[in-house]
């Protein structure tokens, strides 16, 4: 692991309920819970993350923040052989739960690091996955975080993206779900507003394939660097 680095303010103000205090890890590592906060979604967005990474990934795979459930388990289970998956989360406790779910003989590195300060030198992965990380940030921690993505990934590689987006106006869940997000994860509303492209480097026609799901309340992005 990496040496140790600062929590941000924003995730212990925020999302101690959530990510940071034992009983939070205690309460929400339960694949049940994880798909019932995704209103029963989870694997159809796992299985669309995974289909995008591959169905075996040779070489460095990197995954930017660890992930309630089974999502980080069933992307080691297709790393191909001499290839590894590094996995890099700021809380302690994170990487710890993410340990014990893992197979002792798992490809798998952990990093203790920021998601916006990344340990690796330029162009080190060939893919990069970002699941549901991005409506936890503030902007420009949002913003670092994909400039940082994008360093990390070969020329050749891709940046898989799922996270929320804004439902159709005829989705029944819309008021309820801009009500949640904006008690829960005030910094989610911004992919309402905006698209990710925005916030990511300037990048040649045609890099992003977007596809949403369930009415538009989730999106999964394919950047090709």
């Amino acid at each position: 692991m990496q040496p140790a680095t600062t929590i941000p303010q924003y995730l212990q103000e925020t999302y101690w309920w959530a990510y940071v205090h034992p009983r939070a890890v205690r309460l929400f590592e339960r694949q049940w819970l994880v798909n019932l906060i995704l209103w029963g979604n989870f694997a159809k967005l796992r299985d669309a993350a995974l289909a995008s990474l591959g169905e075996a990934l040779p070489g460095r795979t990197l995954q930017v923040a660890c992930v309630y459930g089974d999502f980080t388990p069933r992307v080691a289970e297709r790393v191909a052989d001499g290839g590894s998956l590094d996995v890099v989360d700021v809380l302690p406790i994170q990487l710890a739960n993410l340990r014990r779910k893992l197979a002792a003989d798992a490809p798998v590195r952990l990093h203790r690091a920021d998601a916006s300060d990344l340990p690796f030198p330029d162009a080190t992965h060939d893919r990069v996955v970002l699941f549901f990380l991005l409506h936890e940030m503030p902007l420009e921690v949002r913003r670092r975080t994909l400039a940082e993505a994008m360093r990390v990934v070969k020329p050749s590689g891709e940046v898989v993206i799922v996270d929320y987006h804004r439902p159709a106006r005829w989705h029944p869940l819309r008021p309820v779900m801009k009500l949640v997000l904006a008690r829960l994860e005030p910094f989610a509303t911004d992919l309402w507003a905006h698209e990710v492209r925005e916030w990511l480097p300037a990048l040649p026609e045609g890099a992003i394939a977007k596809k949403t799901f369930w009415g538009g309340l989730y999106q999964r992005l394919v950047i090709r660097a």
